[in-house]
């Protein structure tokens, strides 16, 4: 999968130490996958098996990216992409059917300003699997890209399987998929016996309980500038059982022809957007339904984004723009400030 940036900053605190043998313990695990980093932190007084937990982690990372990654010529994902025939039904696993439900639930909510279907786009503006490109894509091959997009193409049924009304349609979950690997390792960690941890992968984030020094844990937006530090915060939030999941068009972007063009694009029109969104944040009850949303938002801008958050059970938003001038205008749901 594409190595999203980073946008979330874990806020690190520096404990007093501890008498020997004396309070909790707290385990950190980091890997590689999907494109990008992880790191998990578990608090826990009886923990013990590290190295099993580990395995454990990276061996269900391992599971999901072999299922939706279109960089892998084998995984589901590209075995789908690669059937032409319409009506034709592909048997899927579980993970993917749960990712593709909720694929289906948020291109209804945005009314498809979130598609996973953009494939034939992402590639097309050399974001995917096929390359960069020295020049922006002419109209025309925006029109055919266009033609192999529409979420609607796709057909999930009862069976767990997809079938394809139209043969040019391309699945890309990218911009869901590390969200649903965060929900699963958080599933994962519960089975283990963790009540206080917290999953990181690049940038989307779950956090549950609390941290070792028993405050909550706190999660920092980065600021959404190019230049700026990976671990300059913007914005800081506290989290307890909830996902949070940020998009911006500040550190994955490509410039063609002296302009800057963002990774996010309008599945309406094929375009990367250009509406002075430069960050998108989502606080959610899991890390799939906020990754997916936060891309929406930055699509959908303040106006249309904070009607269809304000709408939505504990789920909120803030959505930054920034002026001609260069300074941040902040856009946040009826709640956002009281998750704080």
């Amino acid at each position: 999968m594409d190595g999203k940036r980073f946008h979330l900053i874990i806020i690190f605190v520096i404990f007093a130490p501890f008498f020997l043998g004396c309070g909790p313990k707290e385990s950190v695990f980091s890997g590689r996958t999907m494109g990008t980093t992880y790191t998990v932190k578990v608090v826990s007084g009886f923990f013990k098996q590290d190295a099993v937990l580990q395995e454990k982690i990276d061996a269900r990372l391992e599971e999901i990216n072999r299922s939706m990654s279109t960089y892998l010529a084998d995984s589901e994902i590209s075995r789908f992409n690669h059937r032409v025939s319409v009506g034709e039904k592909f048997r899927i696993s579980s993970d993917f059917m749960q990712v593709m439900q909720t694929a289906q639930r948020i291109f209804i909510l945005t009314d498809g300003a979130w598609d996973g279907t953009l494939k034939p786009l992402i590639d097309l503006w050399g974001f995917g699997t096929a390359g960069t490109r020295s020049k922006p894509p002419t109209a025309e091959e925006i029109r055919q890209g266009l033609q192999g997009v529409g979420f609607s193409s796709v057909q999930i049924t009862d069976d767990c399987c997809l079938a394809k009304t139209n043969a040019s349609v391309r699945l890309d979950l990218a911009s869901i998929a590390k969200g649903y690997a965060v929900d699963q390792i958080a599933a994962l960690l519960r089975n283990s016996g963790a009540d206080n941890f917290l999953v990181e992968i690049g940038g989307e984030v779950y956090a549950d309980g609390h941290r070792r020094d028993r405050n909550p844990w706190r999660v920092g937006i980065n600021t959404p500038r190019p230049e700026a530090a990976v671990n300059q915060v913007y914005w800081a939030v506290s989290l307890s059982g909830r996902a949070m999941a940020t998009s911006g068009d500040y550190r994955n972007f490509i410039e063609l022809g002296g302009k800057r063009y963002t990774h996010v694009i309008d599945p309406r029109n094929g375009y990367p957007v250009d509406n002075g969104v430069v960050s998108a944040t989502v606080l959610a009850d899991n890390c799939t339904l906020a990754d997916g949303l936060a891309t929406a938002l930055m699509v959908m801008g303040p106006g249309k984004g904070l009607d269809l958050i304000n709408r939505i059970d504990s789920v909120e938003c803030l959505i930054v723009v920034m002026q001609t001038d260069g300074t941040f205008t902040d856009h946040y749901s009826k709640g956002f400030r009281e998750e704080k």
